[in-house]
């Protein structure tokens, strides 16, 4: 994948540089990352100068890969729902996208009864204590969906009533220099008194390709402690029927589909042919002859779709947990536009 995009700025060439040579000094806004998951938004705002001090996360198979890359951000392994306000610093920013269940239950008002919901409450119970400058939560596009339409009115509400100038956009990370179409929603807010009236990054027309996020693994052999290439592996648990009736194909000069939490809807690599149709609507079929190119992509290779760093080790025990963590995750390049807009809000403020 290209290194640098093709204009830097000064904050481009910081976010170039490994963390460990990111000036972390006070000019720095600090965070507290909630439901952190595998770190991606934390990684693109580290990127763009903030600073994770403090972090939630409570999938015990994904902390050890969280905390190895981010050695200095204080983690807390428990339920948000157990961690009290007092033990939660005061910070800039509070980031992290509550879980999909969680917004729909808080909205359908069940979530004082229903711990789904609850967890989407701890949030905005974390918003009310820490009183951050501003906040970004993330969430599936299906939020936007016609039959949630009343539920994420309300939870725009709650933002609202916390004290915050809410705006929200539904974002396609492939407009962020992330070789993959993934449409998000991203809900960012202002503290009132802070009076910003804040903008979205616009889209970037030039699109990076899967020829140069992964070409250069395709050679690379497959499996644990193969190469130096970490995470370069892929689960052979076959295909679904839901998989086999569309193409899962892109080619190289394309964009990857959505790279999704499950390895058995993995996209598969661009080295094959696009699937063919049948006289079955629902059914697609590999290429005679060359079925032998159809594979899923690897650990690695999603992760390099999903714009993490290379020296980041995902820690696993079993390859399916690697791609649950990478496909949960907020591309870190898209999580880096994003962070650098509100940067520039709050210096305008």
């Amino acid at each position: 994948m290209r290194n640098k995009p093709a204009q830097l700025t000064p904050d481009d060439e910081l976010s170039q540089r490994p963390l460990s040579s990111v000036n972390t000094g006070k000019q720095h806004h600090d965070l507290v990352s909630l439901f952190s998951g595998a770190g991606g938004l934390d990684i693109g705002f580290e990127q763009a100068g903030f600073k994770t001090v403090w972090a939630n996360e409570y999938d015990k198979n994904i902390a050890p890969s969280y905390q190895h890359y981010l050695p200095h951000v204080e983690f807390d392994g428990r339920s948000i729902s157990a961690i009290s306000e007092d033990e939660i610093p005061n910070v800039s920013g509070v980031i992290g996208g509550p879980p999909c269940q969680s917004w729909s239950e808080a909205g359908a008002k069940r979530g004082v009864d229903d711990p789904r919901g609850k967890l989407f409450f701890d949030y905005i119970r974390v918003l009310e204590s820490v009183k951050p400058e501003f906040f970004v939560a993330e969430n599936v596009s299906g939020i936007l969906h016609k039959r949630n339409e009343q539920s994420f009115q309300m939870i725009i509400s709650l933002f609202t009533d916390a004290g915050y100038d809410v705006s929200w956009q539904k974002l396609n990370a492939s407009d962020y220099e992330v070789p993959q179409d993934r449409e998000r929603v991203f809900v960012v807010g202002f503290r009132k008194d802070l009076h910003i009236d804040f903008k979205f990054p616009a889209p970037i027309t030039d699109k990076v390709t899967l020829k140069e996020a992964i070409f250069d693994l395709k050679d690379m052999p497959l499996g644990k402690g193969e190469n130096e290439v970490k995470n370069h592996e892929i689960t052979d648990t076959g295909y679904s029927s839901m998989f086999m009736s569309r193409n899962r194909v892109r080619a190289w000069d394309e964009q990857s589909y959505t790279v999704l939490a499950t390895d058995r809807h993995t996209p598969l690599h661009p080295q094959a042919p696009k699937m063919l149709t049948t006289d079955q609507p629902d059914k697609r079929i590999f290429s005679p002859g060359h079925e032998d190119k159809y594979r899923r992509l690897s650990v690695r290779e999603c992760a390099r779709i999903q714009t993490f760093p290379d020296d980041y080790e995902f820690i696993y025990s079993h390859a399916r947990n690697g791609y649950k963590m990478v496909g949960n995750a907020v591309p870190v390049r898209l999580a880096y536009h994003l962070a650098m807009k509100i940067k520039q809000s709050l210096t305008q403020a």
